[in-house]
């Protein structure tokens, strides 16, 4: 396992937890950071086998209204172009190899409009079509793609400190309160592992709603 985190203190978190693994302080908007990472990877390792996108921060529901240029950028570079960069730094690999996956996690705000903003949303529409695009386009060399959208997930994701627009969520408040149970990352991260699998080996360009039935009614 090689991971990665902006944040220091999770990587030393992920060091005591999984002592066999490789964990390094990456910013994955900074495009030298990634490729370093990807090549790295691949000469100590020879192999990507599973990449997973899981890096992710929220808009603090803000509507298009009250969103500025700032907000967006941030919200893109990490959501959707940071999703783009580290796909593209793996495929070669994996095409070389004719095997490979890539599992992105888009959001249940990638398949509506009301469970966030409008950066947000638009950045997790972006990665299902990302999902999409790479799982049409590489399927011929062995490469699956798929995309998990989770609804509500116990992570930092919902901790940060950006206050929280008052319209926007004003807005959302009925969607949310059907949200139900709010699920562990390890109940994620168990599908992550799983779609990489070769258990999953027809699944492809897949896109799986994970939020204990959240946006079925």
């Amino acid at each position: 396992v090689v991971g990665c985190d902006v944040n220091p203190e999770a990587v030393d978190n992920a060091r005591r937890a999984v002592p066999t693994g490789t964990f390094s302080v990456v910013d994955v908007t900074d495009q030298a950071a990634v490729d370093s990472l990807v090549t790295e990877t691949l000469a100590t390792h020879g192999q990507i086998d599973l990449l997973g996108n899981i890096a992710g921060i929220n808009d603090s529901f803000l509507p298009a209204h009250e969103l500025d240029d700032a907000m967006w950028e941030r919200i893109m570079a990490v959501n959707t172009t940071a999703v783009m960069r580290l796909c593209r730094a793996v495929l070669p690999a994996m095409m070389e190899r004719r095997s490979g996956a890539i599992v992105n996690i888009a959001s249940i705000a990638g398949t509506g409009g009301a469970a966030s903003g409008l950066a947000y949303t638009a950045s997790k529409h972006a990665v299902v079509g990302i999902t999409r695009s790479i799982a049409w386009t590489y399927r011929p060399d062995g490469i699956r793609c798929n995309a998990i959208c989770p609804g509500a997930v116990r992570t930092n994701i919902v901790s940060r400190s950006d206050p929280r627009s008052d319209f926007g969520y004003d807005r959302l408040r009925g969607f949310h309160a059907l949200a139900g149970r709010t699920a562990d990352a390890d109940e994620i991260a168990t599908l992550v592992s799983w779609l990489g699998s070769s258990e999953a080996s027809n699944l492809n360009g897949a896109i799986v709603t994970a939020d204990n039935g959240w946006t079925v009614g």
